[in-house]
């Protein structure tokens, strides 16, 4: 029941562009004290803009903000604060040098009274009376933060927003990384804050969750608010067809391909804290999808098949023979290559060559006494810039002067001429136009017909559709359904990922 008539924050057609391209669009909602309204939409859709704006992280470029019937100005994250407008990030801020206490009270250590001087025994008797008060834990506050999992990490920035006492109180993305009880924790806290009158906003790709616990949703797609719905009213089918709308793209089929042997098979398969108990098998010349929502375990299984992640534990045979690689090196002995979503940190050398860059994983083949056959190399990268139809002045120009386009095209060559069985990519189209997204699929499907297994993690549906045989949805660090993308839509994979399961026709 809302404590008051007066709106505890208003916002009134926020706008917001970044370099001309619109991230929203004169978006508006209202948030009353007591109460939880959830804050959804697809990637992309405008949250993560409209909540920099509440933390002065970003400045409008129009609209207004309204606090308690009066308009104000919100230009500094110091302004927020003053406010009383808190944000708990989803990406976890705490300096991972501080202890537990230490991050808890950053800014606001207690001190000795008259004194500059931190007066730490009470700092570390209040840390743990925080944390049990808001969560019932018992963590070491003496630890740093770099040594917490993420999920502890989690709780100790709740904790941390919590003691500020806000009036508002934004949680992004705050479920991502709790285990379920943890979860059910959070939910009480949330309870006792709306009885103490603090207006919270919920951002969550967790459909199940907006269910249970906001009064009152906003669905925002495009930049722009397309839907409110009333708690009475919400229904999962409701909020999915708002967020991505009614559209439905006819879709090139990928080709039929007969599987081959099995390559992969997983038995328990699991990484502590980021995905648990997967089981599977997959044959040469299919394309899997895997796709989930932030903290679903997705992107760190593909991660972990290449040796990318630790204290990984369970079974895994590929090509025959048992054993988890440890390391990318003991994956690529293996027959494992591996396209990564951050392609300039991670995936290529910016001010190496063209020609450079998609040698650098086989250049042993093209040594001799010492030295690399340059005309041998050519050939080969001549074939790789041709298959790929990468745009580049020349072989020896810089990646740096090339497109984000080719350079992802860079990168997929530079594995391609490891002739793996197994290729592993990560959101392999984010950022690229259409037409290197088109060579980058027709690529896969020839890695595909010449007997290849190919992974793909993305969250582009519609990517996953159009390229992939099956698709394996997680969720909360397990294997919630695998879909054929044949036959599956959008709706249903959204529906899988946050949780709502099997989605119902509306009544």
């Amino acid at each position: 029941m809302r404590s008051d008539p007066i709106p505890r924050l208003q916002l009134l057609g926020l706008s917001k562009a970044f370099d001309g391209v619109p991230a929203l669009r004169e978006v508006s909602l209202t948030l009353h004290a007591g109460e939880v309204l959830g804050l959804i939409g697809h990637n992309g859709a405008g949250k993560s803009t409209l909540i920099n704006i509440l933390a002065g992280i970003h400045a409008a470029d129009s609209g207004e903000i309204i606090l308690d019937g009066k308009p104000v100005q919100v230009t500094t994250p110091a302004q927020a604060q003053q406010h009383g407008i808190v944000i708990v990030h989803q990406e976890r801020l705490l300096p991972p040098t501080l202890t537990v206490a230490e991050a808890l009270f950053l800014g606001n250590e207690p001190r000795y009274r008259g004194t500059p001087l931190i007066n730490r025994r009470k700092m570390r008797r209040d840390a743990r009376a925080l944390l049990v008060r808001y969560f019932d834990v018992q963590l070491d506050i003496d630890t740093l933060v770099v040594n917490l999992s993420v999920a502890e990490q989690q709780l100790v920035q709740i904790c941390r927003a919590l003691h500020s006492e806000p009036r508002i109180l934004v949680l992004d993305e705050p479920t991502a990384a709790l285990a379920r009880h943890e979860v059910r924790a959070l939910f009480r806290v949330i309870a006792r804050l709306r009885q103490q009158g603090i207006a919270l906003i919920y951002v969550s790709h967790y459909l199940d969750e907006i269910q249970e616990i906001c009064q009152r949703v906003t669905v925002l797609r495009d930049g722009r608010d397309v839907a409110r719905f009333d708690q009475q009213t919400l229904t999962s089918t409701k909020l999915i067809t708002a967020m991505i709308g009614n559209e439905h793209p006819e879709l090139a089929a990928s080709a039929q391909r007969p599987p081959g042997e099995v390559v992969l098979t997983l038995e328990n398969f699991s990484a502590a804290g980021r995905f648990y108990d997967v089981n599977l098998q997959a044959r040469r010349g299919e394309i899997i999808g895997i796709t989930g929502l932030l903290g679903s375990g997705g992107k760190a299984l593909i991660r972990a098949l290449f040796g990318l992640e630790s204290q990984v534990s369970g079974a895994l045979v590929l090509n025959g023979k048992p054993g988890i690689p440890v390391s990318p090196y003991a994956a690529v002995k293996r027959g494992v290559a591996f396209v990564p979503e951050d392609r300039r940190a991670n995936g290529i050398a910016l001010d190496l060559s063209l020609r450079e860059n998609i040698s650098l994983t086989t250049l042993h083949r093209y040594l001799r006494w010492g030295r690399v056959a340059l005309s041998r190399e050519r050939v080969r990268v001549a074939d790789n810039i041709q298959q790929l139809a990468i745009r580049t002045p020349g072989q020896e120009a810089h990646l740096r002067q090339l497109s984000g386009g080719n350079q992802q095209k860079a990168v997929l060559a530079k594995w391609l001429n490891t002739q793996a069985s197994i290729y592993l990519l990560d959101e392999p189209t984010v950022g690229v136009d259409i037409a290197a997204k088109a060579a980058i699929y027709r690529t896969l499907q020839q890695l595909a017909d010449s007997g290849a297994l190919v992974m793909v993690f993305s969250t582009d549906l519609l990517e996953l559709q159009t390229l992939t045989d099956r698709v394996l949805v997680m969720a909360r660090g397990r294997l919630a359904t695998t879909l054929t993308a044949r036959e599956t839509n959008h709706q249903e994979m959204l529906a899988w990922a946050s949780g709502a399961g099997p989605l119902q026709e509306a009544s």
